[in-house]
């Protein structure tokens, strides 16, 4: 099991999370359930709508579009972050291809969350912004 400071960590390093506060982020963390994933576990479909958020924190995962692989994500990788935000359907099928521990955050839990402490919401959109911003130059 993670501790407090390694999940804090972890979540540090998801561009969403960068321009929470300590306090916030502890928050976020507070919400995140660590589990543990055997291998051929489908943690996404493509198509459905997504509901949670993963944290790879060690083995991986195989990215797949229209049953083709596209990429292996790993240690650290993080997968799922706009199904926080919004009803949108998966865009790939992520399949564990080892063990797999993660931690997972779900939409319902990061939503009361946002209710909870609105400085949340204004941040993840100002650094949604940034992000948009930078891809449009």
């Amino acid at each position: 099991m993670l501790r407090k400071n390694a999940k804090l960590e972890m979540l540090g390093r998801v561009p969403l999370f960068a321009g929470l506060s300590k306090k916030e982020l502890t928050q976020v963390a507070s919400i995140a359930d660590e589990i543990d994933l055997p291998p051929g576990y489908v943690l996404v479909e493509q198509g459905r709508v997504g509901r949670e958020f993963f944290v790879i924190v060690s083995g991986s995962v195989r990215v797949a579009k229209n049953g083709r692989k596209v990429n292996e994500l790993g240690d650290g990788d993080y997968l799922g972050e706009i199904a926080l935000l919004t009803d949108a359907p998966r865009n790939a099928t992520v399949t564990a291809t080892t063990p797999l521990r993660a931690l997972v955050i779900t939409d319902t839990a990061f939503r009361s969350l946002t209710r909870r402490m609105p400085s949340i919401s204004q941040k993840l959109l100002t650094t949604l912004a940034a992000r948009l911003d930078d891809s449009a130059t």
